[in-house]
């Protein structure tokens, strides 16, 4: 399926447009894959993977996307990002997930799939429905209760909202 602005593999179809707010979530691969609620592996759940996928969010901001909000969870990750001009978020997101992979892996001393192959995303259709979006990427973890207060999750935007990311 290709259109005007719309495109998919046969599995999930995929909005993507310049200037385009989207909220995307990638999950890692292994028990429980799945899309729909239904998380993988906790292979994030230590801090150098969670923080080899932070690095790598935050690594391209401001020249291939506007990275507005994001949390790594133990099993999956939140990205809010703005669209930019000639970089698609496709690539994008095989950037992301091909960098990190290597990584992780020599993290954990293994070799195989880290990352299921789709990604969810929604395009923000209006400033009430980042907002939303937005706070309910930060406060994830306090929802899942590793943390009591949002900026106490180090692989959050909400930690450099709060604190300026010290």
């Amino acid at each position: 399926m290709e259109s005007e602005g719309w495109r998919s593999r046969g599995y999930l179809p995929h909005s993507d447009a310049p200037g385009q707010v989207q909220h995307v979530t990638f999950c890692t691969a292994g028990r429980g894959e799945g899309i729909a609620g239904h998380f993988g592996a906790r292979l994030l759940k230590h801090d150098e993977a969670a923080g080899a996928v932070q690095q790598a969010l935050l690594h391209f901001d401001g020249a291939r996307y506007r990275l507005l909000a994001w949390c790594v969870m133990p099993n999956h990750v939140h990205v809010i990002i703005g669209q930019i001009e000639a970089w698609p978020l496709a690539p994008v997101l095989h950037s992301w997930k091909s960098f990190t992979a290597k990584q992780i892996n020599r993290i954990h001393a293994r070799n195989g799939a880290v990352w299921q192959r789709e990604y969810y995303d929604r395009f923000m259709r209006d400033d009430r429905q980042l907002a939303t979006a937005v706070a309910y990427v930060e406060h994830n973890p306090v929802a899942a209760g590793y943390v009591k207060k949002a900026s106490d999750w180090p692989w959050s935007s909400a930690v450099f909202r709060t604190n300026g990311g010290s």
